[in-house]
């Protein structure tokens, strides 16, 4: 016969052996449902962009965390018809969610409220944080434009810029001419002006050229910010190419490993960060959270930036960065 201590212990190890298989179960269920979870996430950028690229590693991290199926699409260039096209196909597939960046409201619009109005869980990042309630985002995961560029430009006029140019790829995009604004206001606070130049980064030796062209017409010009790395690119030329790096100040929006080295040696005076592996990388938690256990975030807008990367932290950003996750 059993001592009473000795039942209680087996009983104990039932019961505790009955609560993990119980847990296991559970866990093995919750695996299942989430495997039949089906998101899409359509961006205006292209995974082979170095900052796109990051936003994908993103999901694709979160989609293996979460252990549920992801499709990341994007047009073939800056195409506002070609994004609502994506968007219309996906909401025609009625998946489980989707998370979407929003350049162009009012061209992105209508296919948005239409993945709503099907009752489409759907998440904004990136760009639209300004539109994301009004179009019914169940929240938006990135920076304010505005702001971010109203930080680089107050710290350009602390560095000593007076007169800068602000390098726009992407004109009409709303989220890269509210760049430029915050930028310009920034600046503004110093006293500094602003002058917007317009490229075209499909051909990068001709926004070269349109960046020199600039800085010779304007000799007063101590400043410069890029919208991206693929503007910084250009840009760092053209001042090689005019005799002026290190005379005239650059910096540049987001993150590249060309970027954190021309920070590292000195030729860039910094890069906003908006921490783009998140605004991939939320999302997809989110809507799995949302579709499996009905969790929301109260905030509409989850910040991820700006932050700054300087010569005194690009050291540990450039080990991150070579991850994939920076």
């Amino acid at each position: 016969m059993l001592q009473r201590g000795t039942r209680w212990i087996a009983l104990l190890s039932v019961v505790v052996i009955a609560t993990v298989g119980f847990a296991a179960q559970s866990f093995g269920q919750q695996a299942n449902d989430r495997a039949n979870l089906r998101f899409f996430v359509i961006t205006h950028g292209q995974a082979s962009d170095p900052y796109w690229s990051v936003v994908q590693n993103g999901v694709k991290q979160a989609a293996a965390d979460m252990g549920v199926q992801v499709e990341y699409q994007a047009p073939r260039t800056f195409d506002m018809v070609q994004m609502s096209q994506l968007i219309d196909a996906a909401v025609a597939s009625h998946p489980d969610g989707i998370a979407v960046s929003i350049p162009d409201a009012d061209a992105l619009g209508d296919s948005i409220r239409a993945g709503v109005a099907a009752g489409i869980p759907m998440i904004s990042l990136d760009s639209g944080s300004d539109v994301a309630a009004e179009l019914g985002m169940l929240n938006h995961v990135g920076q304010t434009e505005y702001e971010a560029g109203l930080g680089g430009g107050e710290r350009m006029g602390a560095a000593g810029v007076t007169t800068a140019l602000c390098v726009n790829q992407e004109i009409g995009n709303a989220a890269l001419d509210d760049r430029c604004r915050g930028f310009t206001d920034g600046l503004a606070k110093t006293n500094g002006t602003v002058e917007v130049v317009a490229v075209n980064l499909n051909n990068p030796s001709e926004a070269q050229s349109r960046i020199e062209a600039a800085l010779s017409a304007n000799p007063n010009i101590d400043g410069i910010l890029a919208l991206g790395p693929t503007g910084a690119a250009p840009a760092l030329e053209a001042l090689r190419g005019t005799g002026k790096l290190g005379t005239i100040q650059l910096a540049t929006f987001d993150l590249s490993p060309e970027v954190l080295d021309a920070i590292q040696k000195g030729d860039m005076l910094f890069a906003i960060d908006s921490q783009q592996y998140l605004q991939g990388y939320l999302p997809i938690v989110l809507l799995t959270l949302y579709n499996t256990n009905l969790n929301t975030v109260a905030n509409p807008v989850i910040m991820t930036g700006p932050g700054f990367v300087t010569k005194e932290n690009a050291a540990q950003v450039i080990d991150l960065a070579a991850k994939g996750t920076r």
